[in-house]
Parts: C-alpha cells; sequence; structure tokens
C-alpha cells in the first residue's frame, strides 16, 4: 500500500484545469499564461495527478474566511 498525498487532511485539493478554465482565468486577471506562479513537474503532487509540463493546476484551500481559496500554478520542467 502506497501513500497518497492528497489523502493527507493537510494537503489541500490539486485538480488539472481544462483549457476553457484556462482562458477565464487568464481574462478574469488579464494575464497570459507565462504570469501564473510555478509548480515544477517534479514536485510529488504533480507526479501523483499526473499533470505534464504546460497544464495548469488548481489548488483548493479552505479558507477561515471565505470556503475555499483558489491558486493556480503552472507546471514547468524541473531545468529552468
Amino acid at each position: 500500500m502506497t501513500f497518497k498525498l492528497l489523502d493527507h487532511e493537510s494537503v489541500p485539493n490539486h485538480e488539472i484545469i481544462g483549457e476553457e478554465e484556462i482562458t477565464g482565468l487568464l481574462e478574469k486577471y488579464s494575464i497570459e499564461k507565462e504570469q501564473i506562479p510555478k509548480i515544477r513537474i517534479d514536485d510529488p503532487i504533480v507526479l501523483e495527478i499526473g499533470a505534464k509540463i504546460g497544464d495548469v493546476i488548481k489548488i483548493t484551500r479552505k479558507s477561515q474566511t471565505a470556503e475555499a481559496a483558489l491558486y493556480y500554478r503552472l507546471v514547468i520542467d524541473a531545468i529552468v
């Protein structure tokens, strides 16, 4: 039996989002995809969810002031 990071209560939900959601995100914040904060391809959570370079990951954290706080990360190569 292997340990899964997403099964731990302290690890927020991570999911790969589709192109339509990425487009909405970029329009909402008037940014380019490369301006999204980065996460490396060799990050353990990226490996667990099977993300690829260029994917955008949505991270949903519990918030004390709102139901959820959303964060986004662009998957990049480990050698940057």
